[in-house]
């Protein structure tokens, strides 16, 4: 609980990811929410849980090698495991808001629904942005540019590899 409380206030843009605390049980943790979650969302949205099971290990292994790669030119990999953690932590806090906006749209289809989807999503790419900023010490622009490279990278890498398995 104590490391939820050091690790919201990045939900709304306030501290820094270098700065929070190590803890791989934290991490571990935000990794099988993270899991948990994505595979509801695409096999809701796939009806094929094994492709579904698939495409979300794929966008794991890719996100942890983004990161990787990114510390790694950035020499800041010691801070792998807070940066890991930071990146599922907020897309688990979106998701717990995601996913009530999803069964909305699902049950009803009401256009208010849609746009309440894109913001919740508006605002999980704006908080990879200001990880991304803040880890790398980039100006916004860079870390927009990085972002789009890191959702390119993650999801849609991980929606075309699983096409070819």
């Amino acid at each position: 609980m104590d490391n939820l409380k050091k690790y919201l206030p990045l939900c709304w843009f306030v501290s820094n990811p270098l700065e929070l605390v190590r803890s791989v049980d934290f991490l571990k943790q935000n990794l099988i929410v993270y899991f948990i979650i994505e595979f509801f969302v695409q096999a809701n949205m796939t009806d094929d849980p094994i492709e579904s099971f698939y495409e979300v290990g794929l966008e794991l292994a890719l996100t942890f090698l983004f990161i990787a790669a990114m510390l790694y030119f950035n020499k800041t990999l010691y801070a792998y495991i807070q940066v890991l953690t930071a990146f599922l932590f907020c897309s688990n806090a979106v998701s717990f808001f995601i996913i009530p906006v999803l069964v909305w749209l699902t049950v009803s289809e009401n256009t208010l629904s849609y746009y309440c989807l894109g913001l919740l999503l508006l605002w999980d790419y704006a908080l990879v942005t200001y990880i991304i900023k803040r880890v790398l010490s980039l100006n916004v622009f860079a870390s927009v540019a990085m972002s789009l490279f890191y959702v390119a990278v993650t999801y849609a890498g991980a929606i075309g590899l699983g096409q070819l398995m």
